[in-house]
């Protein structure tokens, strides 16, 4: 779980810096249900993603569409102040 709190801190100063927070923390917040398709798209995708996307970062993205608390600390995370 540290990592993941770690990757999501990566996250949350790149969508800060291109001011992407409110809108990613919404659609977050909003989505609901949707979420667990989008993560099933990513378990699909993975072979070819895996190349691209550094390591731990689809686990940790599944983990939060996945788990509704997760979805919260993660957007709380992106409501902070950096």
């Amino acid at each position: 779980m540290d990592t993941n709190h770690h990757i999501w801190r990566v996250w949350a100063n790149a969508l800060h810096r291109w001011g992407l927070e409110n809108l990613v923390a919404s659609f977050l917040e909003a989505a609901g249900p949707l979420t667990l398709i989008g993560a099933q798209m990513i378990y699909v995708g993975q072979p070819i993603l895996n190349g691209i996307v550094p390591d731990g970062h689809l686990n940790a993205l599944t983990s939060v569409l996945e788990d509704d608390g997760q979805r919260e600390e993660f957007v709380a995370c992106l409501r902070e102040e950096t």
